[in-house]
């Protein structure tokens, strides 16, 4: 009798597709990502590194770095508190309304940022009832920090949140319960136990809403009044000098946004690196 061969399918894919594969990723990611930097690299050093340091050192261009920095470093940490709070609140009490709160957090993600900062100009602004109200009592909303600072928040709100909640719905749900039943308080169950396993995720999450802060554009651009020097972030120093065909600056203020993105980048991949070798130890 016929010996039948057991079916062994050869899954290894071939020396030509893997080739094409790869020389595609690399064209993709040379013409999207590669050129455009390099292009904005050369043209900031248009001039020489001494013209690029002196348009740097420039007074709005020192203003505009600091306001998107003080935003970020205010709004950022807000958000984590305010997403680990709701996350809690929503994986341990029985919260009512939970699917409506979900989507209310998927707003930022879902309605346009120049609408949002449209919404807070009807909301806040001089002409509206709560807008001047507060203008009345020496509170200045639109066209001042704390208008930029509102719209940061509301575009890096569901970051934490979105990224915690499967997390605060793991396993580690019996070793609360047990530890509850033992007498420990809530506080000492976040620290002991919680905190530990989300503490990944709430780092990934808070990088990625710091990288959305200091790249915000659309609703910022609203509620500021780009007044530069004073209400223009980076982002819209960035735009206010090209327009005004400053494109020497306009690159090197470029390249300045850049390096903080690429430093967020960076402080990701160590993250994800050193969180792979917890995991293998």
């Amino acid at each position: 009798m016929k010996k039948v061969k057991p079916f062994s399918p050869n899954t290894a894919d071939a020396p030509w597709l893997k080739a094409c594969l790869i020389a595609f990723a690399v064209i993709v990611v040379g013409v999207i990502v590669v050129l455009p930097f390099a292009s904005v690299i050369a043209q900031a050093f248009s001039e020489g590194p001494g013209v690029y340091l002196t348009l740097l050192r420039s007074s709005d261009m020192q203003v505009a770095v600091m306001l998107s920095l003080k935003l970020a470093a205010i709004a950022v940490p807000l958000n984590a508190v305010f997403g680990v709070l709701l996350v809690w609140g929503m994986t341990h009490t029985q919260l009512p309304c939970r699917r409506f709160i979900m989507a209310l957090l998927d707003l930022p993600f879902s309605v346009s940022p120049v609408v949002v900062g449209l919404l807070f100009i009807m909301l806040l602004g001089k002409n509206a009832p709560l807008g001047g109200w507060l203008e009345e009592h020496g509170v200045q909303v639109i066209f001042a920090f704390p208008g930029l600072l509102l719209a940061t928040i509301f575009v890096t709100l569901p970051f934490v949140a979105r990224e915690l909640l499967p997390l605060m719905e793991g396993q580690y749900r019996q070793e609360e319960e047990a530890a509850r039943l033992l007498g420990a308080g809530w506080w000492r169950i976040f620290l002991k136990i919680t905190l530990p396993e989300i503490k990944w995720g709430l780092l990934f999450s808070i990088i990625l809403s710091l990288a959305r802060a200091l790249g915000e554009y659309g609703a910022v651009a609203v509620v500021s009044g780009n007044i530069r020097g004073k209400t223009n972030t980076l982002p819209l120093h960035i735009e206010a000098l090209f327009n005004d065909y400053e494109l020497t600056a306009a690159n090197a203020a470029a390249t300045l946004l850049a390096l903080l993105g690429v430093i967020t980048l960076v402080v990701r991949i160590v993250a994800e690196l050193k969180k792979k070798v917890n995991n293998e130890h």
